[in-house]
């Protein structure tokens, strides 16, 4: 483990990382994206910033462009053909020139000293995967607020898997050899790649990961109904695809007997005690509304899940 490793070593220990990042229509992202990129701690002669422009529609490309042409570690590369984060991520890192490839999204926030604390377990040479934390950056609204409280995107999740651990590409870190010997992301899927690749390396062997609890990056969480909506039934259809690829267990659908039970259960028991524990000022209309919007979450993976069907390329593999 890091710990056991000698401190000045391990702060000595500064191998060189490509940072992909794939961008789709990210113009509002980039100016904080970039400002967060160059603010790391990690020598700039030890990193390189490679921002993959999948096919925006807006002034994406142009501006990340611009950026390039006043920061000499910050690469601009297009992914065109395939309209996939994923096939993104894998065309930079056909261009990364690190021995590690760490990838973050164009929606993200990573902290200054994320990089330096994601690389560190790399010192360990068993290591082949290492996922930092994700945190949620303040939010105003009651669903971004509910979302914080559950941790909803929290690496915790992802890292304790009944099938297999994994590290979400919003912040994870990956060996590069260990990509040459289990593949890149497949590139026509749309969601669920994450577990794939983590799965794909793990389950031939080639290491182990690690958790770098100081790694820290900051996302925003979803601010409206229809947003929320979108994101459970992307968990639900990825779980119907990492079932196809891998023979993941599917999320049991509640029974409409359930939804009603859990309903009445929230009416009779927890909105009298929730709304006395307000009026205490130990409870928030968060809490008053925990239940519920759960069971929307709930009600759209199951819809995610059951109308998914895997595309056959999806089941392709890139190779480097």
């Amino acid at each position: 483990m890091i710990q056991s490793i000698d401190a000045t070593t391990a702060n000595s220990f500064l191998p060189m990382v490509s940072v992909v990042v794939p961008i789709y229509n990210g113009e509002a992202d980039l100016p904080e994206l970039i400002n967060c990129l160059l603010s790391q701690t990690y020598p700039q002669d030890r990193v390189e910033f490679l921002l993959v422009d999948n096919n925006s529609s807006d002034r994406t490309f142009t501006l990340l462009k611009q950026s390039a042409e006043s920061c000499p570690i910050i690469h601009v590369l297009s992914e065109n053909q395939i309209q996939s984060s994923y096939a993104a991520r894998n065309t930079g890192i056909r261009a990364a020139k690190g021995e590690i490839v760490a990838f973050t999204d164009a929606d993200c926030h990573p902290q200054p000293q994320w990089l330096h604390s994601l690389i560190q377990p790399f010192i360990n040479p068993d290591v082949v995967l290492v996922a930092g934390e994700i945190a949620a950056l303040p939010g105003n609204t009651l669903l971004e607020q509910h979302a914080q409280q559950q941790d909803t995107l929290s690496q915790k999740h992802t890292l304790t898997h009944s099938f297999c651990p994994y590290g979400q590409t919003a912040n994870l870190a990956i060996r590069r050899i260990a990509l040459e010997k289990a593949g890149l992301f497949r590139p026509y899927l749309t969601t669920g790649g994450d577990a794939d690749i983590c799965w794909r390396i793990l389950k031939q062997n080639l290491g182990r990961w690690e958790f770098a609890p100081h790694a820290i990056i900051q996302h925003r969480h979803r601010t409206t109904l229809k947003e929320l909506q979108s994101q459970w039934q992307r968990y639900g259809r990825s779980n119907r695809y990492l079932h196809e690829l891998h023979g993941v267990d599917l999320m049991r659908e509640l029974t409409l007997k359930e939804y009603i039970y859990r309903l009445l259960r929230w009416l009779l028991k927890e909105v009298p005690k929730n709304s006395l524990q307000a009026i205490a000022g130990k409870a928030t209309l968060v809490d008053l509304l925990d239940t519920p919007i759960g069971l929307y979450n709930a009600r759209a993976r199951t819809v995610g899940q059951r109308t998914a069907k895997l595309p056959e390329n999806a089941k392709n593999i890139d190779w480097l």
